[in-house]
């Protein structure tokens, strides 16, 4: 007896069609398996792609952040300049004004002079006048009446002076007050004269400082224009590079050597608490200092192969040469000590006010320049070189600016 099923045409065909579709899926996993490195290159390359379009775009952004910071360093220049003048201006009309209000201020005085003496004279007019009066009603003496009612010649001697004193005084008294009063008539009006001329004067300077200050506020707003625009496309550049940062942490085998870069070589530090410059005109940080005046010292040997420019390191930190804040400013960054580029001026207000232990820097409204651990760093004396370092502290002389110094330094 066959206790199994019988193995039928339609059973064999269906164990046939079960091993077929193993066979099939498995070749499918094979092929699978096989073609996943070429799928994996192509994504390669369209990751690459997208860094490099990227790139692309954030190359055509710095180029106009540059054009743009470069605008904002001549603005900044012109600004400087304009800046004085209304400075200038500004304060040649509070001189104006303060003279003229002191004039006024005499001229009212003046005037009330005037006014008392006016109530003198009219006091001194209605005593004449009474006088007048009295010797209408009762007669002017005579010399009968003299004779003849003094008792002695002494006494009749005396009645004619008093007499004559009296007329005499009044005399006297009516022609000091019109003298007086027409002293002061004339001063007075001497004073108005002079008040027109100072309110003409006043009127011109304060014409020509609102033209100043229109010209300055028309720059100011260009460049706040320039520094929307140019901080929108840092942005954006920002952005981009985090997505193509992120793009290239995917593709591992596209790190870049770390021999390749070009970041700049580290000066090694020298023993002491005085920095050294050295035969190629880098400055070695002092071993002693605090890590935040290496960075200064680093970051200035960054710069003291550029020219200088006027206005440059304003706009920006980086720029393709430096005036004497735009070198400060950029320093002070590299430190980690200021966020944004001061011009000297605004120096003179930063930080803390003195000399510091390791960093002074000394600012006016013209020029700037700094005291790193022993050597300055300064444009001035370089023949229109650029920033440069020196060991010579003493040929500028410091009396003439205002020293100030990061907060612990």
């Amino acid at each position: 007896m066959q206790t199994g099923l019988p193995q039928t045409p339609s059973g064999r065909a269906r164990g046939f069609s079960l091993a077929a579709a193993l066979i099939v899926a498995a070749l499918a996993i094979g092929l699978a398996c096989w073609a996943r490195p070429a799928d994996a290159t192509l994504t390669a390359d369209q990751t690459q792609a997208k860094i490099d379009a990227i790139n692309g775009s954030v190359s055509d952004l710095k180029a106009q952040v540059a054009e743009d910071n470069r605008k904002i360093d001549s603005l900044i220049g012109e600004l400087s300049g304009l800046r004085a003048r209304a400075n200038e201006l500004e304060a040649k009309l509070a001189a104006k004004q303060a003279e003229l209000d002191a004039v006024e201020a005499a001229l009212e005085r003046e005037r009330e002079h005037l006014a008392e003496v006016r109530a003198r004279l009219r006091r001194a007019l209605k005593i004449l006048e009474d006088q007048l009066v009295s010797l209408y009603v009762n007669g002017s003496p005579n010399v009968e009446d003299m004779v003849l009612s003094s008792s002695d010649f002494g006494e009749l001697v005396s009645s004619a002076g008093y007499a004559n004193a009296i007329q005499d005084r009044n005399e006297s008294v009516i022609t000091r007050v019109e003298e007086l009063r027409d002293q002061i008539k004339a001063m007075v009006e001497k004073m108005k004269v002079q008040q027109k001329k100072l309110q003409a004067a006043r009127d011109e300077i304060a014409v020509e400082t609102k033209q100043a200050e229109d010209a300055r506020d028309a720059v100011e707003s260009r460049k706040a224009e320039f520094e929307a625009s140019s901080a929108a496309r840092q942005a954006r550049i920002d952005a981009l590079e985090a997505k193509a940062g992120k793009l290239e942490d995917s593709l591992p085998d596209l790190t870049m050597d770390p021999a390749s870069s070009s970041a700049p070589r580290a000066v090694p530090p020298v023993a002491g608490s005085v920095a050294v410059i050295n035969s190629d005109g880098t400055a070695s940080p002092p071993a002693d200092a605090p890590q935040a005046v290496k960075d200064v010292i680093a970051a200035g040997n960054q710069i003291i192969d550029l020219p200088y420019v006027w206005g440059g390191g304003h706009g920006s930190f980086e720029s393709s040469g430096y005036d004497c804040s735009g070198t400060v400013s950029y320093a002070l960054h590299g430190g980690g000590l200021i966020s944004s580029p001061l011009d000297s001026t605004g120096l003179t207000t930063w930080g803390e006010p003195g000399e510091g232990n390791w960093i002074t820097v000394y600012g006016n409204s013209g020029h700037a320049f700094m005291h790193v651990a022993g050597i300055s760093l300064d444009t001035s004396g370089t023949g229109g070189s650029g920033p440069s370092w020196s060991s010579d502290l003493g040929w500028e002389d410091t009396s003439a600016f205002v020293a100030r110094h990061p907060s612990g330094l």
